[in-house]
C-alpha cells in the first residue's frame, strides 16, 4: 500500500521509517544535524513550498530519503493506520 505525502507524491508504506513533526523535532540539535546532513547528501525531497509541517524518513533501495511535507504528522499517521497491508 502507498501513503500520500502531499504534492501528488506517495511512497510505499513499508518504506517509511518515521514520521516527524518538523516544528517540535527541529529544536533538537540531533535533528538539525540529521536534516542538514541529509540535505548535503541530496537525500531531501521537498513536497511543498509552503511552511512544512512534517518530515518523513524512508529507506528506498538501501538509501535514505527525507520528504518535507505540508501535511501534518497526525494526518499522515491516520493515513498510515487506515491503509492496512
Amino acid at each position: 500500500m502507498y501513503i500520500h505525502l502531499g504534492n501528488d507524491y506517495a511512497v510505499k508504506k513499508r518504506k517509511i521509517i518515521g514520521i516527524f513533526d518538523i516544528e517540535n523535532t527541529s529544536i533538537s540539535k540531533d535533528t538539525k544535524e540529521f536534516l542538514k546532513k541529509s540535505e548535503k547528501n541530496g537525500e531531501v525531497i521537498y513536497l511543498t513550498s509552503d511552511l512544512p509541517k512534517s518530515f518523513i524518513v524512508c529507506e528506498e533501495k538501501g538509501e535514505s530519503k527525507t520528504y518535507i511535507s505540508k501535511i501534518s504528522p497526525a494526518t499522515l499517521k491516520k493515513r498510515f493506520k487506515e491503509n492496512k497491508i
